[in-house]
């Protein structure tokens, strides 16, 4: 009898698991993404996608969320023989809100390494309250190292959409699969590891 009792508490056991396990894996997608833009001194664009995040910002200010744009551009990267640093003054030279947007060049290759960047590059500057634009499955994670780096700052985040990149639906799609599955790695890397070196 104790044994049938046994077997029963396992069997139960083993369906929360799986129950938990499949759960997660149906909201895994939706976990990652935070989108809670609030008004800021800074729209801060993060190093990376080049065409939905910079226009997602230029929305943003238009919506009246900030009074001014920074982008972040990998200070060494290059796109065939031009440097992006000049591909991406180009760019905001060709806005009609150029004097609202600056370039703030990026040397580190990790989001914590891009968050030290920003700090030097806002440093002299009347900047409390910034927020962070970049793609939605890097959202949180991208939150959750600014704050926990740049501590005397506030900081909000609004998730920029690439259809082609990631879906909240993950299982849907290949790529979006591979997204999620990288972005878990990594923001388990950053809450375990990282976040306390």
């Amino acid at each position: 009898m104790k044994e049938k009792g046994k077997l029963r508490w396992r069997l139960i056991a083993g369906l929360a698991v799986l129950a938990a396990l499949v759960t997660f894996a149906l909201t895994a997608g939706r976990i990652l993404v935070v989108n809670s833009p609030q008004p800021s001194d800074l729209i801060l664009v993060l190093a990376g996608e080049t065409d939905h995040r910079p226009a997602h910002a230029l929305e943003l200010l238009h919506q009246g969320f900030g009074r001014r744009i920074m982008i972040d551009v990998p200070a060494e990267a290059r796109i065939y023989e031009f440097a992006q640093l000049d591909l991406a003054e180009k760019y905001i030279h060709g806005l009609p809100e150029s004097g609202s947007v600056t370039i703030c060049p990026i040397h580190g290759l990790s989001t914590r390494d891009e968050s030290h960047d920003v700090e030097k590059c806002i440093a002299n500057q009347p900047v409390s309250r910034i927020l962070i634009v970049t793609s939605d499955f890097h959202t949180r994670r991208a939150l959750s190292i600014f704050r926990h780096e740049l501590s005397g700052k506030t900081f909000s985040v609004a998730a920029s959409r690439d259809a082609a990149q990631f879906g909240t639906r993950w299982w849907t799609h290949r790529q979006w699969a591979k997204t999620c599955a990288d972005e878990w790695l990594r923001t388990l890397w950053w809450s375990a590891v990282e976040r306390w070196q």
